[in-house]
């Protein structure tokens, strides 16, 4: 296991790693499962079924972790542990690194719980003497955070006739100005039945 992994995880940091791809696995088979049922010609039953499924895969597996405990935040059980909330996000629909990841997004939740709970800006605003532009209001749910927890981001490219292609984990600020995430520190997961990426 990674020094980060252990630093940010601690004892649990060996079964998240293996624990997290199998959970994102089987998120990915229930969400194709659930679209073959209902014979859609567009592919919105897999994607809002992932969506879904992600959260409680991630929930069912985590919830038994001594240190871990559970929020609901905009509908959805997300698991907070060793004081770090994991929040899977699918970032891409092929087969791209994960430096490519872009929120669709530049305010609502996920936007918002990287800016508060992500690591602070690796390059600090200018100071231009102008008046301080009034930020926007915090998504409601992140009151259910306490202020000091850590987030640690789960970022996986996945298809449904390819699965997994790509999983990482770590943490990224967000650009304000184009939706990128910046990776302060990310390195890969091994996925079930995919070869290591170089």
């Amino acid at each position: 296991m990674t020094p980060w992994a252990r630093k940010t995880f601690g004892d649990s940091a060996d079964f998240l790693a293996k624990t997290i791809p199998a959970c994102l696995t089987r998120a990915h088979e229930r969400a194709r499962d659930g679209h073959q049922g209902v014979h859609t010609q567009t592919l919105e039953a897999y994607g809002h079924g992932l969506h879904a499924v992600q959260y409680e895969e991630l929930a069912t597996a985590l919830e038994h972790l001594p240190e871990a405990t559970a929020v609901r935040l905009q509908g959805r059980t997300v698991m907070i542990v060793a004081n770090h909330v994991i929040y899977p996000i699918r970032y891409a629909k092929t087969d791209v690194p994960v430096t490519a990841a872009r929120l669709r997004r530049a305010s609502g939740l996920r936007a918002d719980l990287i800016r508060h709970h992500g690591p602070d800006p690796m390059q600090g605003e200018l100071d231009l003497g102008l008046p301080d532009v009034e930020e926007p209001e915090v998504h409601r749910d992140l009151a259910q955070l306490p202020p000091d927890v850590g987030l640690v981001l789960v970022a996986y490219a996945c298809a449904m006739d390819r699965g997994v292609m790509r999983l990482e984990w770590g943490s990224a600020e967000l650009r304000r100005e184009d939706r990128y995430l910046v990776w302060h520190h990310h390195e890969p997961l091994l996925v079930p039945g995919l070869k290591p990426k170089k």
